[in-house]
């Protein structure tokens, strides 16, 4: 029996909502991809998909090895580890005493996580050199979202493709500068995947970015406030 396994898993909501998908990914030991699934969800949230994602590695996994997910929603990992007693001691209640959001999901992942070892490990999404698993499980996510039909390695399933408008080959790096502001980089990049900038507007693959307070976004709103 393995020691541990190491996986990750992600979700993506092409309009939030809109046409959504969930993807796991299961590593060997050298964390090269050996397993994985991805599934449609018709219309739905991007917090539905990231939670059914967590809901459906957690089924196909063994309970009895301890299990590394690595993920890039951080209301995904927060709802499970930090405000779950809390929503069970009120009933299922936020602190706003508004009824919890996805309960059907979060009660699935408790009962999933009780008795087992896991650890939850955040990784930022898009990013130059980031996790390879996250990067593997958010291509297939996106893939099932966008053409709404199961894939995996148990349908024989080649890997998922990048976004279908992500260029080709890597956009050369422009050499990043030591100036920082408001704990933000100057470097410029162009996105590899679609994404939103904390000022609420959406940015395409190709499109330049910059490290803003809280992840990437417009160049202009690197200086937003977090």
């Amino acid at each position: 029996m393995r020691e541990r396994v190491v996986a990750a898993c992600d979700g993506a909501s092409k309009g939030n909502p809109g046409p959504a998908g969930w993807a796991w990914v299961v590593a060997d030991e050298k964390e090269t991809p050996t397993r994985w699934e991805a599934g449609p969800l018709g219309r739905a949230t991007n917090n539905v998909a990231e939670l059914t994602a967590l809901e459906r590695l957690l089924t196909a996994t063994d309970p009895g090895v301890p299990l590394e997910i690595r993920m890039d929603s951080q209301y995904a990992m927060k709802a499970v580890t930090t405000w779950l007693p809390n929503w069970k001691r009120n009933g299922w209640k936020t602190a706003a005493g508004k009824p919890v959001a996805n309960q059907d999901l979060v009660v699935r992942i408790d009962e999933l996580l009780a008795g087992r070892t896991v650890e939850f490990r955040y990784v930022p999404a898009h990013q130059v050199d980031g996790d390879p698993l996250n990067d593997f499980a958010d291509r297939a996510a996106s893939q099932a979202a966008s053409v709404q039909e199961p894939a995996g390695s148990g349908l024989g399933s080649p890997e998922p493709p990048a976004a279908p408008d992500t260029p080709p080959a890597k956009a050369p790096r422009r050499k990043a500068t030591a100036s920082r502001k408001n704990g933000s980089s100057s470097r410029t990049i162009k996105a590899k995947f679609p994404g939103r900038c904390l000022c609420g507007r959406s940015y395409a693959a190709g499109e330049p970015i910059a490290k803003n307070t809280r992840g990437w976004g417009h160049p202009e709103c690197r200086t937003a406030e977090a």
